[in-house]
Order: C-alpha cells, then structure tokens, then sequence
C-alpha cells in the first residue's frame, strides 16, 4: 500500500527520520508492501509546503528550499494537515509541557480527518492521551508515541503488547541525557557550567538548558509513563521536579570518595490508588541499577504484579549520544507498526 506522509516540525528529529525513511525503502516494500511519498512539511521559521503528489524531500532537507509548492492557501500548520491528503502524520513541533498545545490541536485535526498520529512529543501524550486514543479508536486510526520516552527504545509498545493485564507498581529511572551526561562530566572534574557548554556542543541540550538541568523533562517522561501505563492521568507540575543545579563539586567529590554518585533519578509509585511521582537528585552506590549509567545512558525498570522487576536500557553507542537518530527510529517503528495493520501484514 502506497502512504502519504505529512511532517509537522522539520528539524532534527523529522529530517533524521526522512533520511531513515529513504535508507529503509527498499526494505519497507519487499517486507511490507509499503511505499510512501511526502506531501506536506511544515516548520517553524521556514514556511510550509505541500504538494498531495509528491515533495522533494531532498530539496526540502535544505530548510531554506522549504516553499510553498502548491497554489493552496497554506498559512500554518493546521492548513499543511488538511491540505497534505496525508495517511499519516508526524507531529514534532516543540514541546509544550504546560499546555500540550500546538500539538494537541495538530493531533486532533490529523485523528478527525483520518490519518494515523505519531509524535514524539511528550505534551500531548501528558495533555491529552485519553481524549486521542479514544478519538484514533473512533477512526480506525493510531495515536502512537514510542518515542517520547528514552528515544527509540521500547518502553510503551513492550508493555502494551507484552504485558497483558500486568498491573505497574512502580517505575524507576534515569530519563534525561543531558543531566547525566553534566553528572558523568562532573564526576571526572569537569565544572558544571564547562559540562553544561558541551552538551550544548553535541546537541543534546539547547541554549537555554533549563528544561534539562531543571529537571522538566524529566518530570513530563514520569508523567507520560504514569499516565498511559498506570493509567492516571498526571501532568509534570504534579511531579514538582527538583533539578541538578544544586550539585555542586564539592558534593560530587565527596559522594566519590564513599563510593557513590549523583544521578537524577525518576520514579513513580502506585499504592492504594494513588501515584506518588518525584524528579530529584539522589545519591545511588554500587548496588543499584542507576549506578552504572554514566554519560548519555538512560533506562527505566518496571515493576509489576506479574514479573518483578524488568529493565530497559538504552546505552550511548559511539557517535551516537541519545541524539535524533534514535528518536526517529521510534517514530519510524511506530509508523510500520501502524500501518502493516492497515494491510493484515505480519
């Protein structure tokens, strides 16, 4: 089946994961019967285009070819849905962690008129998931979002499909890169403000890194995974995060020569009904799970009332430092999931 792909948000992640689109091809159609072509694109300071035969999407990785290439009257985001004829779109805009919007809207329009929703955006699965998964069942559709939490990694899909009535207890983390990778680089002497500019050297944080260092980032993972797998919705100001701005040389120093370090630990507890979730730094020894994770690593255990304790990691691979590609991969995961159900592929 031939699919019409519409991007919302054109930066890293979405051009990452047009380059994967093209590489994997060949493979999608001999495996999947699949094909694609892109008709819309939208980006925040580069205009819009569509064309519901076909954009170059080579031309348009050059952000400054991005054109309106069509004589529809495309004036935003909402207008390149409507217009793209899309049977799936990808919603990366920024992140919104108070409100969820413009994603939520961008969804909404997307799941209405019949196209599959994949994002990697958190604000919406936090904002909105019950209201879009209802609304995606309505249409016959998927809202899917594998990658909002640990980039590629499967966190969501592994306990939709492979935990069937499993009951979460609790979950337990390391979900930001960037803190870990400012921790790591601190424990080997490195300031703070030094570690914080190399982040921003590689891409992992932006110029103002107060969603990471702040620990909101964070918090709205803890509430993506609370609200969708413990099914109780939460938003990030419930998790009240504390960052790691507070961590000072002296300190790290002192939890090294005990044999300890710093790592700004997520989790989440279910008892009695009620979900107590925190974002704070914690001081973790050898005999945790967290200990080991240094650098870019990241991942998350899972306790259930069937298997006790199952972990997924993510682990920082050279070149490699949690960055777009991996994200992309989940949202290319997420799309050949969707669609291969459309034709009964197995």
């Amino acid at each position: 089946m031939h699919y019409k792909l519409a991007f919302i948000g054109f930066g890293n992640v979405a051009r990452s994961l047009a380059l994967l689109l093209e590489r994997k091809r060949a493979a999608l159609k001999e495996k999947y019967n699949i094909t694609y072509s892109v008709t819309g694109i939208s980006t925040g300071r580069h205009g819009f285009a569509v064309n519901p035969d076909g954009l170059d999407v080579q031309k348009a990785m050059d952000l400054k070819n991005i054109t309106p290439l069509s004589t529809l009257d495309v004036k935003d985001s909402l207008d390149v849905i409507r217009h793209s004829q899309a049977d799936v779109m990808f919603e990366n805009s920024p992140v919104n962690t108070q409100t969820g919007q413009p994603a939520l809207d961008h969804i909404r329009a997307a799941l209405e008129l019949g196209m599959h929703a994949i994002t990697a955006n958190k604000g919406p699965v936090v904002h909105g998931y019950r209201e879009l998964t209802k609304l995606a069942e309505s249409k016959g559709r998927k809202f899917r979002f594998e990658s909002a939490v640990l980039g590629g990694a499967p966190v969501f899909s592994v306990f939709r499909e492979a935990f069937p009535l499993a009951e979460l207890s609790s979950i337990k983390g390391i979900f930001n890169a960037t803190t870990n990778i400012i921790l790591s680089r601190m424990e080997n002497g490195e300031s703070y403000e030094n570690a914080v500019k190399f982040c921003q050297s590689i891409g992992v944080a932006e110029t103002d890194p107060a969603n990471d260092v702040d620990g909101w980032d964070a918090a709205i993972k803890v509430a993506a995974l609370v609200t969708v797998l413990m099914d109780t919705p939460m938003t990030p100001q419930q998790v009240n995060p504390t960052g790691i701005r507070g961590i000072t040389p002296e300190m790290i120093a002192k939890a090294k020569a005990e044999g300890k370090r710093y790592k700004l630990v997520c989790s989440a507890e279910k008892a009695e009904g009620k979900v107590n979730a925190s974002v704070a730094p914690e001081l973790v020894d050898s005999s945790s799970p967290l200990y080991g994770m240094m650098n870019s690593n990241t991942g998350v255990a899972l306790r259930t009332d069937v298997i006790l304790d199952y972990s997924i990691t993510q682990s920082e691979r050279e070149g490699m430092r949690g960055g777009p590609e991996e994200t992309a991969y989940g949202l290319f995961a997420d799309f050949v999931n969707a669609v291969k159900l459309d034709s009964n592929v197995s």
